[in-house]
């Protein structure tokens, strides 16, 4: 019997600056204060799952370099028991990191990215028999990845090619993409969709890879395009279920037709301390109400409540919680019958 979630990518650690504000070019910002954790889509996303149940089976898969950062990452990784047979220690490369510029009022972050490890960490360096062994495999970040992001002839990216044997494996797989400006959206992650069963992205990312704006020209959210871009991004052959998520809330859809609108947890000013990692802990609330079997209303309310302990500390892992703990919070911050 198939037991566990494995989940492959970014490794990363994370040097957090809060400042006063984002400085224009030539312009000075000052530095409140800084920190220092594991980050990346593996990482963020297994100490999530990690904290919400230490009895779930965890499987890490990715490359460090031979460096302080690569221990930071290993350190990490022993501490919540999560299993480190596919972590790759890449000899001559540094283990990637980012510089994490975080607006203190806002929350806002701006990300300066050293890619290392990460840029030569490829599908030869998975384990399929130990993947084949697990009953949910999650990588990301598409557009992050160089080895995974590159063309191939037969299905498009190096990442399809990838998730189409996990599939083959019996295995229900899942992917995560990274916010970036620019135009490979379509070129690169489309051709993975269609070996998703999930599809687990922001609004952002979405509305660029449906080719759909998500927003008015006010800024405001359109709740229509959002379902739209869900039902757009089923048609490029997610198979079972596709998340959105927006600071003003998150919508699904799932292959039987099923659709829904969840809002945002209604949190107390001042409460937010950052956003490093917030979306990774909504995709591991997912991940983990899909590995439990839960209904979408309560995965939708499980998913928010882990943002919302994310968002209570400056780092991507300070705010980790347990299943119980996050189910308080959203029940603490819920506005009361606002889910559709």
């Amino acid at each position: 019997m198939k037991n566990g979630i494995a989940i492959a990518g970014n490794l990363i650690v994370d040097y957090v600056k809060m400042i006063d504000t984002y400085a224009k070019p030539g312009m000075l910002c000052n530095i409140l204060s800084k920190s220092q954790g594991p980050g990346g889509c593996a990482a963020n996303t297994l100490g999530c799952l990690a904290a919400m149940d230490p009895k779930l089976l965890l499987q890490c898969c990715g490359a460090v370099g031979e460096d302080d950062a690569g221990v930071v990452i290993m350190d990490f990784l022993k501490k919540y028991h999560i299993g480190m047979d596919g972590v790759i220690t890449k000899k001559g490369t540094m283990t990637s990191f980012t510089d994490v510029m975080t607006v203190q009022r806002t929350g806002e972050r701006t990300f300066f990215q050293a890619r290392g490890a990460n840029a030569v960490f490829g599908p030869e360096d998975l384990d399929y028999e130990q993947i084949g062994r697990c009953r949910m495999f999650h990588i990301g970040y598409a557009l992050l990845l160089d080895r995974f992001d590159e063309k191939d002839t037969e299905y498009g990216t190096v990442m399809a090619r990838t998730l189409a044997k996990v599939q083959s494996l019996g295995v229900k797989t899942s992917m995560d993409v990274v916010s970036e400006d620019g135009e490979r959206f379509a070129r690169v992650v489309k051709p993975a969709l269609k070996y998703c069963n999930y599809f687990i992205a922001n609004e952002i990312e979405g509305g660029r890879i449906a080719a759909i704006e998500p927003r008015r020209s006010d800024g405001s959210l359109d709740r229509e395009a959002l379902t739209e871009i869900c039902g757009r991004l089923m048609e490029c052959g997610v198979s079972d279920l596709v998340v959105l998520h927006a600071p003003e809330g998150g919508a699904y859809l799932t292959s039987d037709g099923r659709q829904g609108f969840t809002p945002s947890l209604k949190l107390p000013e001042g409460y937010i301390k950052g956003s490093v990692g917030a979306g990774d802990a909504f995709c591991a609330g997912i991940l983990y109400a899909l590995y439990q079997d839960y209904p979408m209303e309560k995965a939708m309310l499980l998913a928010n409540g882990a943002a919302a302990a994310n968002l209570a500390e400056a780092d991507s892992l300070s705010g980790l919680r347990s299943v119980r703990e996050i189910f308080e919070l959203a029940e603490k911050y819920a506005e009361k019958g606002a889910a559709e």
